[in-house]
């Protein structure tokens, strides 16, 4: 059996070249950012090489001209600019790939003990082990569990020195070597302590990489609106199922009045403040709740595009496809029972989704909390997100898109309110398990992703 390590290398996925003016050659790589190496002009064995690299993983022996200059200086360069895939392989077996993200520097293989970086990430993917990070300049995919037992491992020196991974040590020490180089572990005394990291979370910094372009961290998957799903599922219905609950009809008001009537923009702006106090002797009527609900969320139109259905609502959202739900939570209001709703934005209407008891308790309560207020609001209105209508046409961002479009309708119900004189606040966080628990939705399919507490206002 062969024991010896082989290196086997590719061109990263999503790669192609553009031949230029005097035969020169250039790299390009995805079209929504500049991502590009120039290679100057390559002879035959250069570009028999590089077609190669397309092609499959191959060792350097391997590859037409592997030992004139042409070629070495062209392995070089894809190598220095993080253009190459290596697969590591060990006697007949493919232990790990690391693939670049963008280009680093060589870490040499030291006898220096190492240590998972915390913002690490292993994953499933297939049948491999993917291990990646949002300060990393590389991924490493474990197709051999002897791999995935040094890096279980790794959360000490200690556990490193005594794994039994049936590995030989040399291979050991460059596996580490690798992971330190992409930056995947860290020196043993290297505690990521200083204030740039430690002010993040694991997974705030790795949702803030993944969903922004430039990083090169999507492995050859598609960034944007790629529409991957289509022709594969089905695309979720632009209106929400109804409730079986009771419905009850909202008033809906007169927009040309209100153009008339309304305080000017500038007033409403200047105004705008969070009040999370609530007048109780006097709250809130379902006719303003309507008001407020049509205003801000009411469908003004419909159209279908490429198989999709597409709304037009007061507030802008990515493709227009309006994946938030508004529902409304009812402590107290005049003309309305307590209790847990969800606006049909299409009919202008409320259906009860569940009678007052623990779980509408907690939503109030859990807001209450959260907006150091004195008693829990008047209404609390959840918004939660039907992932599917983003999901289906983005890949990588459509979750960060969602909380844009939380904040933009967050800004839409402030003014809307600061203009009909209520009472309102934005909360940062909410209970997403209550939400689950009070409508019995799956949570991967809608959860709730906001909540906007509303009332009658105090005299000041």
């Amino acid at each position: 059996m062969n024991t010896a390590v082989e290196r086997l290398y590719g061109l990263r996925p999503g790669v192609y070249s553009v031949t230029g003016e005097q035969q020169t050659v250039t790299l390009l790589r995805f079209q929504h950012w500049p991502e590009s190496v120039s290679l100057g002009q390559l002879g035959d064995d250069g570009r028999a090489a590089l077609r190669l690299l397309a092609e499959r993983p191959c060792a350097v022996a391997d590859l037409p001209g592997s030992e004139s200059p042409e070629v070495k200086t062209l392995l070089a360069t894809l190598h220095a600019d993080g253009w190459l895939v290596t697969t590591v392989c060990w006697a007949g077996r493919s232990l790990y790939t690391v693939q670049p993200l963008r280009s680093s520097p060589d870490v040499p293989a030291t006898d220096e003990a190492v240590v998972l970086s915390r913002f690490t990430v292993l994953h499933r993917e297939g049948d491999d082990l993917v291990v990646e990070s949002p300060l990393a300049t590389a991924t490493v995919r474990v197709h051999d569990r002897a791999v995935s037992a040094v890096l279980a491992a790794l959360v000490s020196t200690a556990a490193v020195n005594a794994v039994h991974s049936g590995l030989p040590d040399h291979l050991v020490t460059q596996l580490l070597a690798d992971l330190r180089s992409a930056g995947l572990a860290v020196p043993a005394d290297d505690a990521e302590d200083e204030p740039r990291l430690r002010q993040w979370r694991p997974h705030e910094l790795w949702f803030h990489g993944r969903s922004r372009q430039g990083n090169g961290g999507y492995a050859g998957m598609g960034y944007g609106r790629t529409k991957w799903a289509k022709g594969t599922f089905d695309p979720t219905p632009a209106r929400h199922d109804p409730y079986p609950g009771p419905a009850v009809e909202l008033s809906r008001p007169n927009l040309d009045d209100l153009r008339h009537n309304d305080p000017p923009l500038t007033a409403v702006v200047e105004d705008r403040r969070s009040r999370r106090n609530h007048d109780d002797d006097h709250p809130i009527t379902a006719e303003q709740l309507g008001e407020l609900l049509y205003r801000c969320s009411g469908v003004r139109g419909a159209f279908e595009a490429d198989g999709v259905e597409h709304l037009k609502l007061p507030y802008p959202a990515g493709g227009s496809v309006y994946e938030l739900e508004l529902y409304p939570v009812v402590r107290l209001a005049s003309g309305l029972n307590p209790g847990m709703y969800h606006y049909d934005r299409h009919e202008h209407r409320l259906r009860l989704v569940r009678e007052p008891g623990p779980e509408v308790a907690r939503l109030l309560r859990s807001a209450a909390l959260s907006a150091s207020a004195e008693r829990p609001p008047q209404v609390l209105i959840v918004l939660a997100a039907r992932f599917g209508r983003l999901m289906y046409t983005y890949e990588e961002l459509p979750y960060a898109l969602v909380l844009k479009h939380v904040g933009v309708l967050y800004q839409t119900m402030y003014l809307a309110a600061t203009a009909m004189g209520l009472a309102a606040c934005g909360l940062g966080g909410g209970d997403a398990a209550a939400f689950t628990e009070a409508t019995g939705l799956d949570h991967a399919t809608e959860s709730s992703v906001g909540e906007f507490m509303l009332g009658s206002r105090l005299e000041e």
